[in-house]
This record gives C-alpha cells, structure tokens and sequence, in this order.
C-alpha cells in the first residue's frame, strides 16, 4: 500500500483525535482563552505604557488621561475570564461509556475552538490596543487636541475583543453534554 492512513488506522491523525477525550480539549480552550487574552493585554500594556512614560518626559500632563489606553489593555485580559468562566460551565459530567460518544466529541470541540477564538481574537485586540494607545500618547505630547480623535480610534480596536467574545458565546452554545441515560 501506499502511504495513505485510513481512518480506522490506528497510526492516523483522525483517529488520534477521536482518542482524546473532550474533557482535554475543553480544557485547552479554556486554558487558551485565558492565557492568550491575559498575553494580549500584557503585550498591549507593554506597548502603550513604554510610549506613555517616554511621552511623558516631553509633557507630563498626558500621563493621568492616558491611561485609560492601559485600561482598555486590560479590559482584554477581563474578556478572556469571561469566557473562560462561562466556558467551564458548559463542563458537564458524563458517563464513562458516553465520554467518547459523537455529542460528547462535538462539545469538547466546540469549547476548544471557542477558546481558541476568544484568545487569539483579544490577542490581536490588545496589539491593536496597545498600538493605537502608543500613537495616542505620543500624538497628545505633540498635540493635545488629537487625543479625543485617536481616542474614538482605539474604541473601535477594543470592539474586535468583543467581536471575539461574542463569536465564542455563539460557539460555546454548541456544547451540549450527553445526558445520563
């Protein structure tokens, strides 16, 4: 034979992933909304807060309303517990001969990619966060009358953590557990 695996072949990744258990992949998304969303706002907060304190030699008088660009940082982080709570109470218990069961899979997967959807999407929030409260500080050093305007911009940025956040509710709707029969 050729090298093709076929699905009942107990050395193909199909059958790896029918294998695990859906506990494991619920955890990992859970894990995943959390961690990513906390590493984009810490990367978030890193951004905006060097090019905050760096302004802030030219013009300390941006410093106290600035900070609300390291608030919207951390708002990313606060979206990722969200999720993540409201994740791990769609975990359900189920009996040991329904664990590997096709709607047992189903909601392990849908958990998993709801994490990994709500992380990666507040990832790419808190960079877009972090940039945009970067220019902010640094065009209010030079400017102030354009911190309102970059302001207006950085809210739109903070809205694609929610874009993810309401994705990932959507998705956790399709895990539903096996009832004990």
């Amino acid at each position: 034979m050729s090298g093709s695996a076929v699905v009942g072949d107990p050395s193909s990744w199909s059958h790896a992933l029918v294998k695990i258990s859906p506990y494991t992949f619920a955890a990992v998304g859970i894990a995943i909304s959390i961690g990513v969303s906390v590493l984009g706002a810490a990367w978030g907060i890193y951004i905006t807060g060097s090019s905050l304190i760096g302004a802030a030699i030219k013009a300390p008088r941006i410093t106290s309303k600035n900070l609300i660009s390291v608030i919207f940082c951390e708002a990313v982080a606060i979206y990722g517990v969200i999720v993540a709570i409201i994740l791990q109470t769609k975990l359900e218990s189920v009996p040991a001969s329904q664990i590997y069961a096709p709607e047992s899979l189903r909601a392990g997967y849908a958990i998993f990619a709801s994490g990994i959807i709500v992380g990666f999407a507040n990832l790419v929030c808190g960079l877009c966060v972090g940039i945009i409260g970067s220019s902010c500080a640094l065009s209010d050093a030079q400017n102030s009358t354009l911190f309102v305007k970059i302001l207006v911009i950085e809210i739109f940025g903070s809205a694609l953590g929610l874009f993810g956040v309401i994705v990932g509710i959507i998705m956790s709707a399709q895990a539903t557990w096996p009832t004990n029969v």
